[in-house]
């Protein structure tokens, strides 16, 4: 999607070798999540089935169970919907940082530009829907490390929409989900499958490729 959007917006042209690298890098998410999404499609074949039954049973039951798949089909729409729509929202934040990056000439200026417009709006988001709990000083340290290396995140990341094309930066950021599942393989916290290391050499495949092969900086 921020492909999709940089080609609307900023004119950047899709090549074959971009295109494929990142349908290897969507190909390692799949093989990756392949597990949830199998148990979610066994999860609809089963209630398609008990469905099937109960309208050969007949009766209130039938009745009840039907407006309940409804309700959950509903339910599962409006999430694809929402989903959707953050994919398209987050294609247009990538086209913005890498408009202001290079309008401003430098990244930190870039994000601490979001920065004033999403610390409030998120302040008033947290004391509006969740209850303020002070955190001790464990959870304090915690926070404070994760926010420092959050905005070192995205100075480089803005730095990088900078110097190169928006599908080639948001390709780099699969390796997020490559280096959660090796963390989580490595830690234990994850059990390793051979879906999961297909997937997470695919997305590594994929980076390097495009990191070392085909970097073309924009001189300007």
């Amino acid at each position: 999607m921020a492909s999709i959007m940089a080609r609307i917006f900023l004119h950047e042209k899709l090549k074959i070798t971009e295109i494929g690298g990142l349908a290897c890098s969507f190909s390692g998410m799949l093989f990756i999540f392949q597990q949830m999404l199998t148990t979610q499609v066994s999860y609809n074949c089963a209630l398609l089935m008990a469905n099937l039954l109960l309208d050969v049973e007949g009766g209130l039951q039938k009745t009840e169970e039907a407006s309940n798949s409804s309700f959950g089909g509903s339910n599962h729409i409006y999430a694809a919907l929402i989903g959707f729509f953050s994919s398209i929202t987050g294609g247009i934040s990538y086209c913005l940082i890498k408009a202001a990056a290079k309008a401003t000439d430098q990244p930190v200026v870039t994000v601490l530009s979001f920065a004033i417009l999403a610390s409030p709006a998120a302040g008033i988001c947290t004391f509006a829907f969740e209850e303020f709990v002070l955190p001790s000083f464990n959870s304090l340290s915690l926070m404070l490390a994760l926010g420092i290396l959050s905005f070192l995140a995205e100075v480089f990341l803005a730095h990088g929409l900078q110097l190169e094309k928006i599908n080639k930066a948001a390709n780099v950021m699969f390796m997020e989900a490559a280096l959660s599942q090796l963390w989580g393989i490595g830690t234990s916290s994850i059990a390793p499958s051979l879906g999961r290391l297909v997937g997470c050499i695919l997305i590594l495949i994929s980076v390097s490729f495009t990191m070392f092969f085909g970097p073309e900086k924009e001189n300007e």
